[in-house]
């Protein structure tokens, strides 16, 4: 890849329409980074509440901004000192920023290696929701056996970790609107209704009780999943800024691991133990409508903007 690439930025907090897709020299990979020719880059809820300016008060950012911490694509460049990629390798991983663009430059640590089996658009669907999920169910200190109710189950990090925590022989109980009922007890959860009544609604099936809980959603359910759990202390949120006036951690997975976490992911995935579907697919140009379509909520899986229109 040479001279030019297009990445969609944005120089000031707003709507969906601040997104543009402008064209930059390419940057060159310095000591210990690499440069990825992006073939598919995941659309996250973090993504569009740092452009509105929702998460400025905890994550500034200095313009011009290229959003998008979900990546996966072809390794094209590599930066002095770093052994363990080669020119070729396809990889995937939670980056932060930049995601969305033909190429980006990240440091080596933040990749691992996409298995084969596993498509582009799963690839980058993965490393946010798969690194998220899986430090929120340690976090949890979730075990076998007991029964834990993520809230918002049917999204990008609830699909994932439903099933990480089916995996490790937990019982789930999953909420979404009735529409993606049928679709969480494929992943293997028993569906509720989010909404008034939901206490009632958890305990019906879970007359035993709640041992963990995770907020995916951020929507006004604490109060209720508090009361569910008997308290605080297993209850976790991704997603509700309210959440310290309610005793509730709000937690955001570390640096530290997550190239491991996501790894192991994407061996699940390879091995078909777990699934991602793709709601809907945007090339760069189609940035702003992705936003839109994230910002309304309801989102079954993930979407993902192919920045060549294809993952080819």
């Amino acid at each position: 890849m040479q001279g030019n690439y297009r990445a969609v930025t944005f120089s000031e907090y707003g709507g969906p329409e601040v997104l543009q897709v402008v064209e930059r020299p390419l940057p060159a990979p310095k000591a210990g980074e690499v440069r990825v020719a992006v073939r598919a880059a995941g659309v996250n809820p973090l993504d569009w509440k740092v452009r509105s300016g929702a998460a400025a008060s905890f994550l500034p950012v200095e313009f011009p901004v290229v959003p998008g911490g979900d990546v996966a694509g072809v390794v094209d460049a590599v930066g002095p000192g770093v052994t363990e990629f080669a020119v070729g390798d396809e990889v995937l991983g939670s980056i932060g920023f930049g995601g969305y663009a033909e190429a980006v430059v990240v440091g080596a640590g933040m990749l691992t290696k996409k298995p084969a089996p596993v498509p582009w658009e799963t690839a980058a669907a993965l490393p946010v929701a798969a690194n998220t999920a899986l430090y929120a169910l340690d976090e949890l200190k979730l075990r076998e056996g007991e029964t834990i109710v993520i809230d918002g189950a049917a999204g990008g990090v609830g699909t994932v970790a439903v099933q990480l925590a089916a995996l490790r022989g937990a019982r789930v109980v999953g909420t979404a609107r009735e529409a993606n009922h049928a679709y969480l007890r494929s992943l293997g959860a028993v569906a509720v209704e989010y909404g008034a009544g939901l206490a009632d609604r958890i305990r019906s099936v879970a007359p035993q009780g709640v041992d963990a809980v995770l907020d995916a959603s951020g929507r006004g359910s604490l109060p209720a999943l508090i009361e569910v759990a008997g308290g605080a202390d297993r209850v976790v949120t991704i997603a509700d800024f309210s959440a310290a006036g309610l005793g509730v951690r709000m937690i955001s997975a570390d640096a530290e691991g997550a190239a491991r976490r996501i790894g192991a992911a994407a061996a699940l995935a390879a091995q078909g133990r777990l699934t991602v579907p793709i709601a809907a697919t945007y090339c760069l140009e189609e940035a702003a409508q992705a936003h839109r379509v994230s910002e309304q909520g309801h989102v079954r899986g993930k979407l993902v903007i192919l920045p060549h229109g294809k993952a080819n």
